[in-house]
């Protein structure tokens, strides 16, 4: 019997995400494909309808990437994902919430609201449920599934109205992470944390659909070599220090994290306190508006409590404070 359980999807970027941090940690695990074949066992340990599903040894299930990584940092503590710097592990839990928060409206964008992607998409859905057999109605199997997914395109934000916002922010953080993976490893020197798995899922999603991955290879063979090492990634050397990663890590944060996903999770969560249904803000880019994302409001706040403990790292204040997160924070 093997000592973890994973139920996911490939076409889930949180499922590759804790399937990446399993391999990296060297667990012993199964990877589960959620299918009609699992659904059974799958619906036993689910609490939501979503994956990815992680069962533990002990039989506790956790369906919340965020906190699985944590929990298996914890019972295995070698090879470290966590940087040695307070002040890079305060930015490590600032890039997986913008990885798991922000960078997803682009996948999903990409993916479900233009051709031929969403076509593509459908069809990898769908052999996955039906563990690689075809539908009886494959063109009405195909559609149904679109459907579905288009309709979550305003639950996500990923609408028309805010595709240039979603779109400029996308291609500014590629631009800017290609530069920074030229000089380094993985985003804080010689070993992957919990943000290189967060947004190595999402981009590997993107790598998989026709109109984000033809764009990714052509702009960025940086960030796609990552992101194939990524999937089985092994330590190369020791955690970096803030100030070695600083020159190339300051713009990315500076000029996308404080411009897009900061402003939008703090209006998100003080929307939500003011009980709205609905929130907008006003982006350099434009007004970006959605339905509250309560899970979202949640996340923020803990990475707000994080960076509020860390605060007084060497270097860590000054950093906030040049890159123009601190109020936020």
């Amino acid at each position: 019997m093997t000592s973890y359980r994973l139920f996911g999807t490939e076409t889930s970027p949180y499922s590759l995400k804790v399937r990446s941090f399993l391999r990296y940690k060297n667990a012993d695990f199964d990877w589960v494909l959620r299918s009609v074949a699992t659904e059974e066992e799958f619906n036993r340990h689910a609490v939501l309808p979503t994956v990815p599903l992680l069962i533990g040894p002990d039989g506790k299930t956790s369906q919340d990437s965020t906190n699985m990584l944590a929990t298996l940092e914890k019972k295995h503590a070698a090879p470290s994902a966590v940087p040695d710097d307070p002040g890079c592990q305060a930015l490590a839990l600032l890039l997986e919430d913008y990885a798991d928060e922000w960078l997803n409206k682009a996948m999903f964008y990409h993916r479900w609201s233009q051709s031929p992607d969403r076509e593509a998409a459908a069809i990898r859905v769908l052999e996955q449920l039906l563990s690689g057999k075809q539908p009886a109605k494959r063109r009405e199997a195909k559609a149904s599934v679109i459907e579905k997914m288009a309709e979550k395109l305003a639950i996500v934000g990923a609408t028309d109205a805010n595709a240039d916002i979603i779109k400029t922010s996308f291609e500014r953080f590629i631009t800017l992470f290609e530069a920074h993976l030229e000089k380094h490893l993985f985003i804080f020197g010689g070993r992957p944390c919990s943000a290189d798995f967060a947004l190595a899922g999402q981009l590997q999603q993107m790598l998989s659909d026709p109109t984000a991955g033809d764009w990714l290879r052509d702009r960025a063979p940086f960030t796609v070599a990552w992101c194939e090492f990524m999937e089985t990634p092994t330590p190369g050397a020791p955690f970096a220090s803030l100030d070695d990663v600083r020159e190339t890590l300051m713009p990315l944060i500076r000029d996308e994290i404080a411009k897009t996903y900061l402003p939008w999770a703090k209006a998100n969560s003080d929307a939500l306190s003011a009980r709205k249904k609905h929130v907008s803000v006003e982006l350099d880019d434009g007004v970006f508006e959605q339905t509250i994302q309560r899970y979202a409001a949640k996340s923020y706040r803990v990475v707000k409590k994080a960076v509020e403990k860390l605060g007084d790292a060497d270097g860590l204040g000054e950093f906030l404070n040049a890159s123009g997160v601190k109020d936020f924070l």
